[in-house]
């Protein structure tokens, strides 16, 4: 295993960081079934003997990516769970930023889900991280001044929406989405969101949406 020379050893046989991206285009794109080696060191053009430079074997690449669906999905909305707010309203709204803003990554949220279904190890991790999102948007509710059982719901009731949306591959029309907030937030947290608030969140939205941003 040549793994801990990789660092060193770029150039022709690419990088670690090559492998991975084109590992995880090839997830999103056709699901794990289509995250194999020689079709990699196609999309790549590189030897397959490549490979071997930077990954033990294909398990070693897919658990690298089990671990970037954790960075690009519960590690920022932990993450948006904690930032500053002055009001539970504008709380929910870092959240809603997260998920408007491509900062969660949904595609490889749906494509990890979709994994789960036919392994029974990466279901426990996306259990895992179900638990763990859950309870960041309880622990910010709770902050926001909601009663534990109250949290809990509500909590559910953002998460399951939000899941929905992907698992759904729902797509919706920016300005329809901004159109929706308020009253999702309202619904969310008890709250309305100040005008204030929203003029803030819509300027984030509008700054990270391409033209013609789908939800």
């Amino acid at each position: 295993m040549k793994t801990h020379q990789a660092t060193a050893e770029t150039g022709w046989r690419g990088s670690r960081e090559g492998w991975l991206e084109a590992g995880y285009q090839a997830l999103i794109e056709g699901g794990v079934d289509a995250v194999k080696i020689q079709p990699l060191a196609r999309r790549l053009t590189l030897s397959r003997t490549s490979f071997y430079w930077f990954f033990e074997d294909r398990e070693a690449l897919l658990t690298a990516l089990i671990e970037g669906w954790e960075e690009r999905t519960t590690e920022p909305l932990v993450r948006a769970t904690r930032e500053y707010a002055e009001t539970r309203a504008e709380a929910m709204l870092n959240v809603l930023a997260c998920f408007l803003c491509g900062i969660f990554d949904s595609r490889l949220e749906f494509a990890v889900r979709s994994w789960s279904l036919q392994d029974g190890a990466v279901a426990s991790r996306v259990a895992l991280a179900d638990d763990r999102r859950l309870s960041a948007l309880r622990d910010m509710l709770t902050r926001g001044g909601h009663d534990p059982q109250a949290a809990d719901v509500r909590a559910r009731t953002i998460y399951l929406t939000q899941i929905g949306y992907i698992s759904m591959r729902a797509h919706e029309e920016i300005e329809t989405r901004l159109a929706r907030i308020p009253t999702y937030v309202e619904i969310y947290t008890g709250q309305a969101a100040e005008d204030r608030e929203m003029a803030r969140f819509t300027a984030r939205v509008r700054a990270a949406a391409p033209p013609r941003q789908q939800g």
